[in-house]
């Protein structure tokens, strides 16, 4: 009988347990998010990736009812602000918004990053990709990508390159590999500032995203020589792509931005965010904004997120292998 009264009294408190618990995260979930919510962007402010990000942080602010207070902490490719977002508490309040520098390409550029790149971060949200634009410096002779391949054969290492991210320095190395050119490396902080010596003349060469590029190509402070997409961009059809300007098959070099937190955020708050931002990406103000950018997006879950962050990265890995960049 008295085993009967404890066998009893244990199904009771496991029963109040398991409903204090299920309240609990309830409430957790209910209340996620009650103040204001710090999404860091790894590069300078102007920058593509500051764009959007803004421009998704105060879309997703409206959904979910609270701020998005958005941060630059530029430098090493991203690699500052990652690092931050990595070594915050895991609590939905310290975001991300990664690229494929940060979350693919960095592990192979870094002999050391000071987290984990692939247990780090929890995905969240793909927010969507651009194009880059090979331009030069208006007093380049060249009038084409072709002309400038020739004037780099000509001259090898006298014509330089400037990159202020991962995605700019590999997709011009991996031009240079891929025609056979060797070109001066000038590294830059930001690209707005690899841009401003782009106009200057102090570097002949540069790619970079639409939000950098195409206003000044437009307003033909630059010429653009061709885009790093397969097919040609609708904000800018008169540029051929790298592969038909030169002849080649496999070049290509997108851009992507994507939303991350740190690892171990509840998988409840992980869903929150990533309703919040595939509204962000569906709004109809943000792809009028940015599709003269070649901004496309591609609402998702967090997993097909984290097996295009699996696939990003060994394709980021084999393009800086065969271009020969060392890791730094």
């Amino acid at each position: 009988m008295k085993n009967l009264k404890m066998n009893g009294l244990l199904k009771s408190l496991l029963a109040a347990a398991f409903s204090f618990a299920l309240v609990s995260t309830q409430a957790h979930a209910q209340a996620y998010p009650n103040k204001p919510i710090k999404a860091i962007v790894p590069f300078a402010a102007g920058s593509a990736t500051d764009q959007i990000g803004r421009a998704f942080a105060q879309k997703m602010s409206e959904v979910l009812g609270q701020p998005i207070v958005v941060e630059n902490k530029a430098g090493v490719n991203g690699m500052l602000g990652a690092d931050a977002v990595a070594k915050s508490a895991p609590d939905g309040y310290t975001l991300l918004i990664g690229t494929n520098s940060t979350n693919a390409a960095l592990k192979s550029l870094m002999k050391k990053l000071p987290y984990d790149q692939d247990t780090a971060f929890a995905p969240v949200a793909y927010m969507g990709s651009v194009p880059l634009i090979v331009a030069v410096n208006n007093d380049v002779p060249a009038k084409t990508l072709k002309e400038f391949v020739d004037m780099a054969k000509a001259k090898p290492t006298q014509v330089t390159f400037a990159s202020a991210s991962t995605s700019q320095l590999v997709s011009s190395e991996v031009l240079a590999s891929m025609s056979g050119i060797q070109m001066t490396h000038v590294p830059y902080k930001s690209g707005p500032a690899a841009m401003t010596d782009l106009i200057g003349g102090q570097v002949n060469m540069f790619t970079a995203d639409f939000a950098v590029m195409l206003p000044q190509v437009k307003a033909g402070k630059i010429r653009g020589l061709a885009v790093t997409s397969t097919q040609r961009s609708k904000a800018i059809p008169e540029l051929p792509t790298v592969n038909e300007a030169l002849g080649l098959k496999d070049y290509e070099l997108i851009a992507y931005f994507a939303l991350f937190a740190p690892a171990g955020t509840p998988a409840d708050i992980i869903q929150k965010l990533n309703a919040a931002a595939n509204a962000a990406a569906t709004d109809k103000a943000i792809l009028e904004r940015f599709s003269a950018l070649g901004f496309e997006t591609a609402p998702a879950s967090p997993e097909a997120l984290a097996q295009r962050s699996k696939t990003e990265t060994a394709k980021w890995a084999k393009a800086i292998r065969e271009a020969k960049i060392e890791a730094q």
